[in-house]
């Protein structure tokens, strides 16, 4: 998965408190809470690292650790990592230069990198500069208690083995700087797609399944706590199987997707991401009966060309992308779909790059994560494909892609002025207070102003009088 445009989050607080355990609403003032150890984290990428922070956070607070929002009191600071982009391995290294000033007057502070970075710079970090004290890979998140042990007596260490098992399927994540309103649950780990380009199956390992249950048991705890989204993740949904030991039950993704619409009607469900190789009718004939499951697809394209595609293994040509788009049309005409796109990959040219810009067109695109391509060591690609493309065609390829895009987005959100959508409302618009903002069913954000007794958690009818690229401005009727 060549996916999500890579942020960078602090997470400084929890917006949760369980009887019992050791996490606890933070004071007014962000102090620490006492007699406990504290840890800071960030986490860099995908969806899939921040549902991986959450768990994080689950395990440290079984050993004692609380989260803090300020990095200077913490004992612990971890950098939960992203390996897609070259950017993303420069913005943690200046990140760990950062911690390395705290840690000069703070000598007890670890720090730890977590994530997908951490099977190919170990012996980097570890080692030859000696930035950091452990470092822990997706699948060794249970072993950090120990690791931290090791690491305060003066140990580096170090666990990245990849399982064939482990889902974290038992463990109930800490809600990380959440607005109590949506929510992730990881219903998959790992990654059978061998994409040329990318680094997440030697990053995070083959792919296996949660049990449905288990899943379920989430949505319906989280939907008991006042949330009222839930993201279903997984590097491609679409490959979701599990088999019922006892029974030989077979369930699909179109059938874990049902299992968790019928928790609530008033419980919407969204995925991400899919592949179009994987991507069934059942898939779409489901989100069709469930008003709940929320009409948005991201479909990653990467390129509109089929030998291109070829070269990236991506197993789909051009006209089976388009297929999948006319049976989504077909079946969903509401929908939206979001795809990513990667432009200037190994020997692409001015008319292959032309046939993505055809397809973008074709499939109308709501949004897109756009990438220059950027080569990432170890890769199929990198062994196999001279990256021979300059970068300045490669940019300026990207930003034909990305001002045909934002086209397309205003077009699409014009079209939009004069309709009535139910939103849910899940916070305070950035930009002024007296706002709420919250979603669509087509993932589109939609901006309003406050009413009485609304709050984030609420749904509300939305009509849009005005819009933008990025965001829908209606009134609540």
């Amino acid at each position: 998965m060549y996916d999500s445009n890579p942020t960078l989050d602090g997470i400084k607080t929890i917006d949760e408190s369980r009887q019992g355990s050791v996490f606890y609403r933070e004071h007014q003032q962000h102090g620490k809470t006492p007699g406990l150890k504290h840890f800071y984290i960030e986490s860099y990428g995908c969806q899939m690292n921040f549902s991986d922070s959450e768990i994080v956070a689950s395990i440290l607070g079984e050993v004692g650790f609380a989260p803090t929002r300020n990095m200077e009191e913490s004992d612990l600071i971890l950098i939960n990592t992203c390996s897609i982009r070259e950017k993303a391995e420069e913005t943690v290294r200046k990140r760990l230069k950062t911690f390395e000033q705290v840690k000069s007057v703070n000598p007890g502070l670890k720090v730890g990198v977590l994530g997908c970075m951490a099977e190919r710079l170990k012996k980097q970090w570890l080692e030859d500069e000696k930035l950091v004290d452990l470092v822990v890979g997706p699948d060794a998140y249970r072993d950090l208690p120990n690791l931290i042990g090791a690491a305060e007596e003066g140990n580096r260490m170090v666990n990245v083995l990849l399982s064939r098992e482990e889902t974290y399927a038992d463990i109930n994540p800490v809600r990380l700087e959440t607005n109590g309103v949506t929510a992730f649950i990881s219903i998959m780990r790992g990654c059978d797609n061998m994409c040329s380009f990318c680094v997440v199956p030697f990053t995070r390992g083959r792919e296996r399944s949660r049990d449905p249950f288990s899943v379920v048991a989430e949505a319906r705890d989280l939907f008991s706590r006042g949330y009222r989204e839930v993201t279903l993740l997984g590097q491609n949904v679409d490959s979701y199987k599990w088999d019922n030991p006892e029974t030989g039950e077979h369930t699909d993704f179109a059938d874990l997707l049902e299992m968790t619409a019928l928790v609530h009607p008033d419980l919407r469900v969204r995925f991400s991401t899919s592949h179009p190789k994987d991507m069934t009718d059942k898939v779409l004939h489901t989100m069709a009966r469930y008003e709940n499951i929320c009409e948005y697809i991201h479909l990653p394209v990467q390129s509109g060309n089929s030998r291109i595609l070829d070269l990236m293994n991506r197993t789909y040509d051009r006209e089976w992308y388009m297929e999948r788009i006319d049976s989504i049309r077909r079946i969903l005409p509401e929908a939206a779909v979001s795809s990513d796109i990667i432009t200037g990959f190994c020997s692409e040219t001015e008319e292959e790059h032309q046939d993505t810009l055809s397809i973008m067109e074709y499939a109308n695109f709501s949004m897109s994560y756009m990438f220059a391509y950027s080569e990432r060591p170890g890769t199929l690609a990198a062994r196999k494909y001279a990256d021979d493309i300059p970068e300045d065609v490669k940019k300026r390829r990207l930003n034909e892609v990305i001002r045909l895009q934002t086209a397309m987005a205003h077009r699409n959100n014009q079209q939009d002025i004069g309709k009535t959508f139910r939103v849910l409302v899940e916070r305070d618009s950035s930009r002024s207070s007296a706002d709420h903002c919250g979603r669509n069913s087509q993932n589109k954000m939609c901006v309003f102003p406050k009413k009485d007794g609304i709050n984030p958690g609420d749904y509300v009818m939305v009509r849009i009088h005005d819009a933008t690229s990025a965001t829908l401005l209606g009134e609540i009727v």
